[in-house]
C-alpha cells in the first residue's frame, strides 16, 4: 500500500532553514523529519512511498540516491577503477521503495496529490504531510477507516499551545501552566487514510488547495470521517517548533519515536 507524502512547500515561517533546503529536509537529531515520518510507518508496515516534490526537489532525490552514504560508516579503495564500497552498519531503511515525482514548484496541496495519481494504483492509500511528526497507531487508523466504509479519513489531533495558560478567578490568577499538552478542540493533523475516489475531488489546476474545496465537498457529502488520536501530535512551522523537537530528541526517548532504534 502506497503512502503518499507532501515535501514541496516553501516553508517560508523557517526561513532561515529552507532557504537552503526543502521543509522536509530540515533535520531533528541529524535526520530530516520526512526520515522521521518515514520511519513511522515503515514501522506499521507501510514500506512504499510516493514523495511530491516541488522547492529544492533535487535535495531530496539525492537524499535517497545516496541514502546509505548518508546513514552509514563506509569503506572505499579511492582512484581504484570500479572502486567497491562496503558500509558498515547504519540505517539502511531496508525494504522501503520511495518515488520521487516532481509536481511543480508553486502547486497547492490538492494539485500535488491529483499529479501523483498514476503513482498510486491502489484502491486505499495512505497520505500526509512532510511535516508533522507523531505516535499516531497506523494499524488502528486504517482499520478505522475500513469500518465505516467512507472515501475519507483524517486525524483529528488537539494543538499544542505554543503560549503559557491561565486558570484565573476574576483577575486572580488561580493555577498557570508554562507549557501545557494540549489545547481544547481537534485540527487536521493529516495522516490521511484515503480512496482512489479522492481522485474525482481533485484537479491538477495548480491552485488547487486540498484542504478547502475538495475536503469541504468531501465532508459536505458525508464521506470524510474523523480518527481521534490523543497522543503526540507536533508540526514543523517555525523556530520555536523546531527547537522543541530538537530538545525533545535530545532527551534520549522522543514521544513519536515508536520504532526500534536499530532500524
Amino acid at each position: 500500500m502506497k503512502t503518499v507524502i507532501l515535501c514541496g512547500g516553501l516553508g517560508t515561517r523557517l526561513r532561515e532553514e529552507t532557504e537552503f533546503r526543502p521543509k522536509t529536509m530540515v533535520q531533528i537529531g541529524g535526520h530530516p523529519i520526512l526520515w522521521h515520518i518515514m520511519q513511522l510507518y515503515a514501522h506499521h508496515g507501510f514500506n512504499e512511498f510516493v514523495l511530491c516534490l516541488g522547492h529544492r526537489g533535487d535535495d531530496i532525490k539525492q537524499y535517497f540516491l545516496n541514502y546509505p552514504f548518508y546513514h552509514s560508516d563506509f569503506t572505499i579503495e579511492v582512484g581504484r577503477p570500479g572502486r567497491a564500497v562496503e558500509f558498515h552498519g547504519g540505517h539502511h531503511a531496508t525494504g522501503w521503495r520511495v518515488t520521487c515525482v516532481d509536481t511543480g514548484l508553486q502547486t497547492q496541496t490538492g494539485a500535488r496529490l491529483k499529479r501523483v495519481a498514476g503513482y498510486v494504483p491502489d484502491d486505499t492509500f495512505l497520505f500526509t504531510y512532510g511535516d508533522g511528526v507523531a505516535n499516531v497507531d497506523l494499524k488502528r487508523l486504517m482499520a478505522f477507516h475500513r469500518s465505516h466504509g467512507k472515501i475519507a479519513t483524517v486525524t483529528g489531533v488537539h494543538p499544542p499551545s505554543r503560549f503559557g495558560e491561565l486558570l484565573v478567578q476574576g483577575e486572580r490568577v488561580q493555577e498557570f501552566s508554562e507549557k501545557p499538552l494540549i489545547s481544547e478542540g481537534r485540527i487536521n493533523g493529516g495522516f490521511f487514510v484515503l480512496q482512489r475516489r479522492i481522485f474525482d475531488y481533485l484537479s491538477d489546476e495548480e491552485l488547487l488547495i486540498f484542504e478547502r474545496g475538495p475536503l469541504e465537498r468531501l465532508a459536505k457529502d458525508g464521506q470524510l470521517m474523523m480518527y481521534a488520536h490523543d497522543g503526540f501530535w507536533q508540526c514543523l512551522d517555525t523556530p520555536r517548533d523546531l527547537q522543541l523537537l530538537t530538545e525533545l530528541w535530545a532527551q534520549g526517548r522522543p514521544p513519536w519515536k515508536v520504532w526500534d532504534s536499530r532500524s
